[in-house]
């Protein structure tokens, strides 16, 4: 297949850029400046809004602290803290040599999910929104959105990369054998046995993105016509 007929989508939060880690450096930050029961408070809001959204709203988690607690300060930091944070530094090893050599053989995109504030932030600031050349889709639910992602990037073929195995099983679903599948084991969701044993496997699993550097385009794409299509 030739290459100008194949689009790559690639999912941003532990598929390209270790988000954990963002995580981690947060809670330690909360815990430190505005203690430890005030950090948990946070993250019950956070796991609401996760709730009621379907997505991560980090920015909206301290709106919501800000509302229940106005006189705690102390927050405000914490959005200074999201705000310039080093995003650039949390990029998974290889993820710019993967982008440089995917976009080599096909039209790269990245696809990905989450608020209208902090998600395009992080993209820009870790460097992907530049490496990409500004090719880049963020939806509230991206599996949903399918038809429009076809419609701005039309392809014969679509090669998925996705830390969420539940992401990849709706891509399948939707388009079949024109579509790759591929699943990074990185991060706390791919580390869930019990969640990834609910879906069928990927098309293709790779222990982290820079095994995607092995990979050529015949072999890619032939994935997906070798396997068996998901009911």
């Amino acid at each position: 297949m030739a290459s100008d007929q194949v689009v790559f989508l690639l999912d941003v939060d532990n598929t390209l850029l270790d988000n954990d880690r963002v995580v981690a450096d947060l809670m330690r930050h909360l815990e430190r400046d505005v203690g430890a029961d005030q950090q948990k408070r946070y993250w019950g809001y956070f796991e609401e809004l996760r709730g009621e959204l379907g997505y991560a709203d980090y920015l909206g988690a301290l709106q919501r602290y800000r509302i229940n607690y106005p006189r705690d300060f102390r927050i405000l930091a914490a959005s200074r803290f999201l705000l310039d944070y080093p995003f650039a530094n949390r990029l998974f090893p290889n993820s710019l040599d993967v982008i440089e050599y995917l976009r080599k053989v096909g039209r790269t995109v990245i696809l990905s999910d989450g608020d209208v504030v902090f998600q395009p932030l992080k993209v820009e600031r870790s460097g992907l929104y530049d490496a990409v050349d500004g090719e880049v889709l963020i939806y509230i639910h991206k599996e949903q959105e399918l038809d429009d992602v076809a419609m701005r990037y039309p392809a014969a073929h679509y090669i998925m990369v996705d830390d969420k195995v539940r992401i990849l099983t709706a891509l399948k679903q939707a388009w079949g054998a024109r579509v790759t599948t591929v699943f990074p084991r990185q991060g706390h969701y791919a580390a869930d046995a019990a969640e990834v044993a609910k879906y069928p496997p990927a098309d293709i699993t790779i222990a982290r993105i820079g095994e995607l550097l092995d990979y050529d385009l015949h072999t890619l794409v032939s994935a997906a016509q070798a396997a068996r299509v998901r009911p």
